[in-house]
């Protein structure tokens, strides 16, 4: 028997089984696709978080202030070797009051009276905001540097809440996997019961643990592949609106837009839907097969 015989033989045998049970695939394929219809939901908010955090980290900076008379072009150089820095940049005391002066008017006339109080800075730019604490360490180690200052407050809460939210998208991620997964063994096992004599009937005559086990990992293939197929009939037109929406209200928002993205999305959901229901037919076929033996 041909393999693709083999799979037509066992596709031919799962609808019919589906069919069967019609009233428990119908509840179990809803149950999927609300379950990946959230999932879908937490990984594009979860997109579109991590690309927000990025633009955030990408305007962390520490600032290492110059001692008089250091060898500021050299620093410049060091400070662009080290681990953790994506971009130094050397500005002047003339340059340093003159963006002060942009954001704080006032200070041009208190430099006026006493002087620019600037001191010559390193401005490196960190490759990501857990970087921060170690690259302000480095520089402040380096001959020439006074100080450094990267707004260790804001740093350390960033940092907490970044961590935070992705150990609850993992966590809730996690969750509608489980509970996917369950949905499909429940749909497995009822199929497996309602076809128990002509289980028997084949492993008395013989037939291999796959050749049984193959209707039903199709059968939840199937399962996964449909509910991430009507979770993404729902979900994209949806979220291709509250995205546009958004972008026209808060336009500095980085958020995935465009039928590119949604449609990687919808994949990603196909990829983990045929992936639990495959998962979900071995486990429940395996199981029911083994208290037969």
């Amino acid at each position: 028997m041909s393999l693709l015989h083999a799979l037509s033989e066992h596709l031919q045998s799962a609808l019919a089984s589906m069919r069967a049970n019609l009233t428990a695939v119908l509840s179990t394929l809803t149950t999927i696709t609300l379950t990946l219809l959230v999932l879908g939901a937490v990984l594009l908010a979860g997109q579109n978080l991590n690309r927000t955090l990025a633009g955030l980290e990408r305007q962390v900076e520490v600032a290492a202030f110059l001692e008089p008379g250091a060898d500021g072009p050299a620093l410049l150089k060091h400070a662009e070797g080290m681990a953790g820095v994506a971009q130094a940049e050397l500005l002047s005391p003339e340059q340093v009051l003159a963006e002060m002066t942009r954001d704080y008017p006032y200070t041009a006339e208190a430099a006026q009276l006493a002087g620019n109080p600037f001191p010559a800075t390193l401005r490196l730019r960190v490759t990501s905001v857990d970087q921060t604490r170690v690259v302000a360490a480095a520089a402040g180690m380096l001959r020439g540097v006074e100080s450094v200052e990267f707004g260790a407050g804001y740093v350390d809460q960033a940092l907490g809440t970044l961590r935070t939210l992705r150990a609850a998208g993992g966590l809730l991620i996690g969750l509608l996997l489980g509970g996917t997964l369950f949905s499909i063994l429940n749909a497995v096992q009822v199929s497996m019961y309602a076809r128990r004599g002509e289980i028997n009937v084949m492993r008395l005559l013989g037939a291999r643990r796959s050749f049984v086990q193959g209707p039903h990992l199709i059968e939840g293939l199937l399962l996964g592949l449909g509910g991430a197929a009507l979770a993404g009939i729902i979900l994209l037109p949806v979220a291709g609106l509250l995205s546009a929406r958004a972008a026209e209200l808060v336009p500095a928002l980085p958020l995935l837009q465009g039928t590119g993205p949604l449609l990687t999305l919808w994949l990603q959901l196909a990829a983990l839907g045929a992936g639990v229901g495959l998962l979900g037919g071995w486990l429940a076929s395996g199981r029911y097969l083994r208290e037969l033996e």
